[in-house]
């Protein structure tokens, strides 16, 4: 019997499986899905034109704005594009919040967006359980991009509730908004501030993976993880340097802040965090992690194909509710004075006729003594005769 052949000094062909998964990648295409939360004026709509560089959302109409505040809730706005480079396409998400943080009293401003990234697990892990899922629509979000308004101070109460919230559902990446109105020494203070913060307080954000083998990989994982909370100036004009060069960037009187000097921010590892390293990392984390702790959480909590209670603690319904009970209240304290007076007339009204009842025995008692002596005066006069 003869000897099996030997296999070629290429191997077997495994070693192409990396090859084979580009090719399926690169047919399929990708989805990604993005949140920006933050307080209106931080440049969240200009930060995402400048990331994706195209124009994904007009700037906001703040005179509408106005009117919508109003309401005095947050909303949910979803845009869809679909972008192209290389022959590779994305299917982009951006999830935006306008509303969050811009009244007096905050309270509970960030139950919609906490409801929605729910949601969407929900929505998902129902999908998953019907008999065909060929065709699913998926809009958990892969990264939150949670600004921070540059005080030059710390995290404010709102900031630290709103990220101990969203860092155990999502992939939390907080960025300091507008770092060109700070110096560099007041800067690098604010992030230490804000670093120490989040260690205090627990909240959990998105930390690239280090990969021991890869020392390249490993050293940049290691840059981007230090510059958390990424300071950034987003601007999509062409300005003129000093000396000469058209950048994108912000004029001023002193010079020019560039969007992508790494001496000015952090927008270059920003970008490169979110598409060029470790966008399949942060989609991965966001079903391998967030999603399945939802599903557990969900598995063993309610019995299966039943709905998900929903929440009635939306600021709008409680403040709707608020008033219902207040009116509730007031209609029945009127009840009850309505009662009360009406008691208070019954009440005089019986005096009256006890007195009135009374009046008329003492007259019947009278009118029978009367009768009496009548009855006596009329006898005597019968017997003299």
């Amino acid at each position: 019997m003869a000897a099996p052949a030997p296999p070629p000094s290429d191997g077997i062909g495994i070693a192409n499986l990396p090859n084979q998964r580009h090719k399926i990648v690169a047919k399929r295409g990708a989805h990604f899905t993005v949140m920006v939360v933050g307080e209106s004026g931080l440049g969240k709509t200009t930060l995402i034109n400048t990331l994706f560089a195209t124009e994904l959302s007009s700037a906001k109409n703040y005179a509408r704005r106005h009117q919508k505040q109003l309401d005095k809730l947050t909303e949910i706005e979803i845009i869809k594009a679909e972008l192209e480079e290389k022959q590779f396409k994305v299917k982009l998400t951006v999830i935006d919040t306008p509303g969050f943080g811009d009244y007096v009293n905050n309270r509970d401003s960030w139950v919609p967006i906490i409801d929605f990234v729910d949601d969407q697990h929900e929505t998902y892990m129902r999908q998953e359980q019907q008999p065909q899922r060929t065709e699913k629509s998926d809009l958990r979000v892969h990264a939150c991009i949670y600004f921070i308004r540059p005080t030059g101070h710390t995290l404010k109460p709102l900031d630290i509730e709103v990220m101990k919230r969203l860092g155990t559902r999502v992939n939390l990446i907080p960025v300091i908004a507008k770092t060109d109105t700070l110096t560099q020494h007041d800067l690098a203070v604010f992030k230490q501030r804000i670093r120490e913060v989040i260690r205090v307080q627990g909240i959990r954000i998105y930390q690239p993976p280090i990969d021991p083998e890869d020392e390249a990989s490993a050293e940049h994982a290691r840059i981007l993880a230090d510059a958390v909370p990424f300071s950034i100036i987003g601007s999509t004009e062409d300005v003129k340097t000093p000396d000469g060069r058209i950048v994108k960037g912000r004029e001023y009187l002193w010079g020019v802040a560039e969007v992508e000097n790494e001496n000015h921010c952090d927008f270059r590892k920003l970008r490169s965090l979110l598409i060029r390293t470790h966008m399949l990392d942060l989609i991965s984390t966001t079903e391998e992690l967030h999603y399945e702790n939802y599903r557990q959480q969900q598995m063993e909590t309610r019995k299966f194909g039943e709905p998900k209670v929903k929440k009635l603690d939306n600021p709008k319904f409680k403040e709707e509710e608020e008033a219902l009970r207040k009116r509730f209240t007031e209609q029945v304290k009127s009840e009850e004075s309505r009662f009360r007076q009406w008691e208070q007339h019954l009440i005089a009204e019986r005096d009256r006729l006890n007195k009135d009842l009374e009046s008329a025995h003492a007259e019947i008692k009278r009118l029978e003594a009367e009768l009496d002596n009548l009855q006596v005066g009329y006898g005597r006069s019968s017997t003299r005769r």
